[in-house]
């Protein structure tokens, strides 16, 4: 077996190894979506097994740095998100539809198919670090991008933490600050993320693991994501329909034109709300 294989096995067995740690947790707890806390993690971990295991180019570092904020910071707001939460209500329906025996299964439905995503989104940062093709112009554009996806989503983050925490968002749909321009600025941030690592590997002479940033911004638009959470959202949220009516679903944009309906309805909204009609990341 040669160094970038043995590395590539190492670091998937780093990922299902974190996997297989946290399906204990879960099982012990009876709640499979501490799966998304971890799940950066195990990209981390799948880049450092990697690392450990190849000969480092002029990357190593300060990638190292970049993957390992990106991971931290991920892992840390979906864990106190979601502290004192019951399981998600994504992962209660795949309990519902995997019984009997749903303990084992999401050993693999949940956890192993997570370790095995995880991997693959790994690919660009993987092959990044031992590529020993000089840094250039594209690699400064990419972690630019990175760094911007990510101060992007954190921003849209906190700005959906502090609606959470008033009341007056009981009811309510978020369209102030980064959702005012798009309906999912959080991920947006996290595709911006993907795709400037990419420009780094692309840098590094492997454009091939274009799949990693494909993969995830069809997981996010199509799977996980935007499709996933407004599911029923006009249902729960009456003024979703007209905001998601203005406002584009990813990509920031300026806002359509309003209705003469959503004009009459903001004008009854108190003064002290009139930026606190939000949509929310579950």
């Amino acid at each position: 077996m040669n160094e970038t294989a043995l590395a590539m096995t190492v670091a998937f067995a780093v990922a299902g190894k974190l996997a297989f740690c946290a399906w204990i947790v879960s099982v012990a707890r009876r709640d499979a979506s501490i799966v998304d806390s971890v799940w950066s993690l195990m990209i981390f971990a799948a880049v450092i097994g990697y690392a450990l295991f190849s000969t480092g180019g002029p990357r190593l570092v300060w990638l190292l740095v970049l993957v390992g904020l990106w991971a931290a910071r991920l892992c840390a707001h979906i864990t106190w998100r979601n502290h004192g939460q019951p399981e998600d209500r994504r992962y209660q329906a795949i309990r519902a539809r995997n019984q009997p025996l749903y303990t084992l299964k999401s050993l693999y439905l949940v956890f192993g198919l997570q370790a095995v995503l995880a991997w693959i989104v790994a690919l660009p940062v993987m092959a990044s670090v031992s590529s020993p093709e000089p840094l250039s112009a594209l690699d400064a554009l990419g972690a630019a991008i990175v760094v911007f996806g990510l101060v992007f989503e954190a921003v849209a983050d906190v700005q959906l933490a502090r609606f959470r925490a008033s009341l007056l968002s009981v009811g309510q749909v978020m369209n102030s600050g980064l959702w005012r321009y798009s309906r999912h600025p959080n991920y947006f941030g996290e595709c911006c993320v993907w795709w400037g690592f990419w420009l780094i590997a692309l840098a590094s002479g492997v454009p091939w693991t274009v799949i990693s940033p494909l993969l995830m911004t069809w997981l996010l638009l199509k799977i996980t994501g935007v499709t996933l959470l407004e599911q029923g959202m006009a249902a729960r949220r009456p003024a979703y329909a007209e905001y998601a009516r203005r406002t584009n679903a990813f990509i920031p944009g300026r806002r359509r034109i309003q209705s003469a309906l959503a004009v009459q309805s903001e004008d009854r909204v108190p003064t002290a709300a009139t930026d606190l009609c939000g949509q929310g990341k579950p």
